[in-house]
């Protein structure tokens, strides 16, 4: 049996595959339950500067094991809210998005085909997002009476806006690459075929870079998100006092100096 989901390196960048090609990715406990412990691993790893997620195969994720859901003799994915019930362990699922959005360094999906409900909650989560032109995306809950979880509301109307996110959860419609890279959901589309080398070429591209100073990068947005901008000027003014002490910072003034590119050692 092969593992619901894979973790590899390529230099500084660590990998994380959904690995259920068989069933477009769609998310069984296996999956989520090793999914936040996989994007830990690469979070707390110090040579990891950068992390990829993708799926195997011709989907992103199709969201959730929704053939699963339908067994009432497997264990849902996604329960309803029940006090007491399946709440806890699906919170603990829900943090691949915290990590992704939260973790000390640059996160990049590769959107390879479906991302729909979980799916496309997952992807969002990551900092930046390059899709496919075979890519398809949807919120897709309200088409299996689910509201919504792994952050896609949260996420999705700080993108684009509380209107539009609203409609794409009520109305949970599926639409191409291009509709995704127009509503702001993606920053790039490309050749099927190039998405990974691409990806690849971006994610070097951030681990190269002063991790320190994208770690308080993100520390800032993710402060920012919820909170007013004078407590955000406070939270930008110690970051940057933290970030002008780092190697990276010295290394960046002498290049400038020097008229050169930096070497930057994420220190």
């Amino acid at each position: 049996m092969s593992e619901s989901v894979l973790y590899a390196r390529d230099g500084a960048v660590a990998i994380i595959t959904l690995n259920r090609p068989e069933s477009l990715n769609s998310m069984n406990p296996d999956l989520l339950n090793r999914l936040p412990d996989l994007a830990q691993q690469a979070a707390d790893d110090p040579s990891v500067r950068c992390v990829v997620i993708t799926g195997a195969g011709r989907a992103f994720s199709a969201g959730g094991d929704v053939k699963g859901m339908a067994d009432r003799n497997a264990p849902s994915l996604t329960a309803p809210p029940v006090p007491g019930s399946g709440n806890k362990s699906l919170r603990q699922q829900e943090e691949i998005s915290r990590l992704l959005y939260e973790m000390p360094k640059p996160t990049v999906a590769a959107v390879n085909g479906h991302a729909v409900g979980a799916g496309l909650s997952v992807a969002l989560a990551a900092d930046i997002r390059i899709a496919s032109e075979q890519a398809k995306f949807g919120t897709a809950f309200a088409r299996v009476g689910f509201s919504g979880d792994f952050g896609g509301t949260w996420l999705l109307q700080r993108l684009i806006g509380p209107a539009r996110a609203k409609e794409l959860y009520l109305l949970a419609e599926v639409f191409d690459a291009q509709k995704a890279l127009a509503l702001g959901l993606v920053s790039k589309v490309v050749p099927h075929d190039t998405l990974m080398a691409e990806t690849m070429a971006l994610a070097h591209r951030l681990a190269d870079g002063p991790t320190v100073a994208y770690a308080r990068m993100k520390d800032n947005f993710s402060f920012g998100a919820t909170n007013g901008l004078s407590d955000t000027l406070t939270r930008e003014a110690e970051n940057m006092a933290v970030t002008g002490l780092t190697q990276d910072h010295r290394e960046a003034a002498q290049a400038f100096v020097e008229r050169r590119e930096p070497k930057f050692s994420g220190h």
